[in-house]
């Protein structure tokens, strides 16, 4: 049970006042009262002292000013309390804390208190990423940030900020503005370039036209600095007039250890171990078609060291003009132009040209007379795909179509899903007794062509753009122009 003792007035023997009370005042006089630790009634300390160190309160306990009351003497020598759990929307601050604010789930506002003489409010970057979403500083009513009642915005990655509250006239004012980039080094790579994507613990930078790779960090591990790749070229153009069709572009994949996924047959081009540097990009693009001459061939696509052949164009009739019967050579080759001229067949052409291994593309088909050694006209050739040579153009009166079918395409996952990738366009043909135009890609479906256009009794198709794809050939309409190329990376990022 706890008792109480009431009284005005504590008097000495002789006397003196010692303790009085008089309203709300209280006064100690005429002596002195001495303690080394005033306690709470459960006997927690209110005040202790050691040496000359005084303590308020104890271990656990929390320090109010009553309100109305006011302190000198104990206000803040520029420092805040730190609040650890990171911001991610909008939010008041309270003078005395610091804010870590993550905006990499998009921008938000910070709203500062009402503007009191010594109010002191921090924020600090949380993930770097100001720069790309911001945070944006509302002052209170008509206070002033810098002199202006307008709102402040931070923007630069890793940046850090104290505002302190002056006066009426400046208001806020900006004590400490910093970049931090001291972090821990990363394990992995960052880098920018092309379109960046995800799958799994992948990114995927996917060109679909000239650009530049560039590692911003290298990856401390040295292990997740090897980059998966395919660089594939531009496909040859195809040729009208029982024209050969245009052969794929080249087609060159490496598989990386630390990127899993299901790579194509060609895998192992040639490891590359990037840097924090920039690789410049190229991504060929498509042979055009032409009448009466051996079609264009395609252009070549880079990344680092890797180089990979455009497609060889499709050659014409026999009797135009005999060097440019024959396809032409490259990543893979193009189809022979049909030949007219009694007894002859035209062979095909060179594919995987320059030489690479493993190889980059097969050979165009041929031209082949009929074995009754008539004149009778026989169909373009296809153009070479990645996995498989085109096929030859056959004689108008066989059961089979005129125009080869054009070489087989080739499948990876290196952008997250199964695709197909550089097939030779099919070879023009006569549309009569049958169908006599070659299919892109050999005899597939079409989503497994390739991009490889398929010829033409008439006009033909062009190769798909960013696959490589060869331009089919075409009889009495136009041949079409080979696909564009297309550049992948891929790597480890988490």
């Amino acid at each position: 049970m706890t008792s109480k003792i009431k009284v005005d007035n504590i008097e000495n023997q002789c006397g003196g006042a010692v303790v009085t009370k008089c309203g709300g005042t209280t006064t100690i006089s005429g002596t002195v009262v001495k303690s080394n630790a005033i306690q709470a009634s459960d006997g927690g300390n209110l005040v202790s002292q050691s040496g000359t160190t005084i303590t308020l309160g104890a271990s656990g306990d929390t320090i109010n000013l009553a309100s109305g009351a006011s302190q000198t003497g104990f206000g803040r020598t520029g420092t805040v309390d730190w609040i650890t759990t990171p911001k991610t929307a909008t939010f008041t601050a309270v003078s005395g804390e610091g804010y870590f604010c993550n905006t990499s789930g998009g921008a938000f506002t910070v709203n500062l208190p009402a503007g009191v003489a010594g109010a002191i409010v921090s924020l600090a970057d949380y993930a770097a990423t100001w720069q790309t979403n911001n945070v944006t500083v509302t002052p209170n009513g008509t206070d002033k940030i810098g002199s202006f009642n307008e709102n402040a915005g931070l923007n630069v990655e890793g940046q850090s900020v104290t505002f302190v509250f002056v006066d009426s006239t400046q208001g806020w004012i900006n004590t400490m503005d910093s970049t931090s980039n001291v972090r821990a080094a990363s394990p992995y790579i960052a880098a920018t370039g092309g379109t960046i994507t995800e799958s799994g613990n992948c990114k995927i930078h996917t060109f679909t036209g000239p650009g530049t790779f560039t590692v911003c960090t290298a990856a401390v591990c040295s292990a997740n600095n090897q980059v998966s790749y395919m660089v594939i070229a531009g496909g040859g153009g195809g040729v009208n007039d029982v024209g050969g069709a245009g052969g794929a572009g080249g087609f060159r994949e490496d598989k990386s250890p630390v990127t899993p996924y299901t790579a194509s047959p060609l895998d192992g081009a040639g490891d590359i171990t990037v840097t924090a540097t920039s690789f410049p990009i190229t991504v060929g693009s498509g042979g055009a078609a032409t009448s009466g001459s051996r079609a264009n061939q395609g252009s070549t696509s880079t990344f680092s060291t890797i180089s990979s052949a455009g497609g060889g164009g499709g050659g014409t009739l026999q009797s135009v003009s005999g060097p440019n019967r024959p396809g032409g050579s490259g990543g893979s080759g193009g189809g022979a132009g049909g030949d007219n001229v009694n007894g002859g067949t035209i062979g095909s052409s060179t594919g995987n040209s320059p030489p690479v291994s493993p190889a980059q593309g097969s050979a165009g088909g041929g031209s082949l007379q009929g074995s009754d050694g008539s004149s009778n006209t026989t169909g373009g050739g296809g153009g070479g795909g990645a996995a498989g040579v085109g096929a030859a153009g056959a004689y108008m009166c066989t059961p089979n179509p005129m125009g080869g079918n054009g070489g087989t395409a080739t499948s990876t996952q290196i952008i997250g899903s199964t695709v197909f990738y550089a097939g030779g366009g099919g070879g023009g043909g006569f549309p009569a007794p049958a169908s006599g135009a070659g299919l892109g890609g050999g005899v597939v479906p079409a989503p497994t062509k390739g991009g490889g256009g398929d010829g033409g009794a008439g006009n033909a198709t062009a190769g798909t753009a960013n696959t490589g794809g060869g331009g089919g050939g075409a009889h009495g309409g136009s041949g079409a122009n080979g696909g564009s190329g297309i550049v992948v990376i891929r790597y480890k990022f988490q």
